[in-house]
């Protein structure tokens, strides 16, 4: 051999030398033991200073708590629910519901109305008290008038437009304090409650009803 030419050989014997060093270790009966003690070891050094390094008093934290606590966020554009069209102290209950043609024909033949020799489905609710007296009549909703007049049948009557499309209608009315064109609010006052012709055996009464295009609803799926 040249000096000149390394060794080749070194190099492949420090290896062979490691591999029976770790052969060796790994063939003694306490080498995996002390192993898996040391893994223990050093996780349970992790949580111990994980631990430690949290302030005095504070539990640790995954960030869950934190939303857990946040208060839910009022969708302020959620649309309403209608309230009863009739003041909180009015005193005034349900009389006359709507006539549904689904209905059992006793509710079909409690809702509807005599008028002149014919009988007529009855298309909202009534409300009324039961001493017949008066009582103050409110907007069922947020929204503007656009209709108010005097009919020789239904009586005084006021119908207010909504955001979601409906149109509620209050018939049987007296001392009308709002406007055509005028916006009103959930629960304002409008009118007190009258009489009218085309139910006149319910004396004083708030005839309420619902409508879309035109077509009369069942108030009492929308009412609160």
């Amino acid at each position: 051999m040249k000096p000149e030419q390394p060794n080749n050989n070194v190099q492949p014997i420090n290896k062979m030398k490691w591999r029976l060093r770790w052969k060796r270790l790994f063939s003694k009966k306490w080498a995996f033991p002390a192993i898996y003690l040391a893994a223990a070891a050093l996780i349970l050094s992790l949580v111990w200073w994980y631990s430690t390094s949290q302030e005095p008093g504070q539990k640790p934290t995954t960030g869950l708590e934190e939303v857990l606590k946040q208060e839910p966020v009022e969708n302020i554009n959620a649309p309403k629910e209608m309230i009863l069209p009739v003041a909180e102290n009015a005193q005034a209950k349900a009389k006359m519901g709507y006539y549904n043609d689904a209905g059992s024909d006793q509710s079909k033949e409690t809702s509807l109305v005599k008028y002149e020799n014919t009988y007529w489905p009855h298309s909202g609710v009534d409300f009324a008290r039961e001493d017949g007296k008066s009582f103050d009549v409110v907007a069922a909703l947020d929204g503007k008038v656009i209709r108010v007049e005097e009919n020789p049948i239904v009586g005084h009557l006021v119908e207010i437009q909504h955001d979601n499309g409906l149109v509620t209608v209050y018939q049987s009315l007296s001392d009308v304090k709002v406007k055509e064109g005028q916006a009103v609010s959930q629960g304002d006052l409008i009118a007190r409650a009258g009489e009218n012709s085309f139910e006149k055996d319910a004396g004083v009464h708030l005839h309420f009803e619902v409508r879309k295009d035109g077509q009369p609803l069942n108030p009492e799926q929308y009412l609160d």
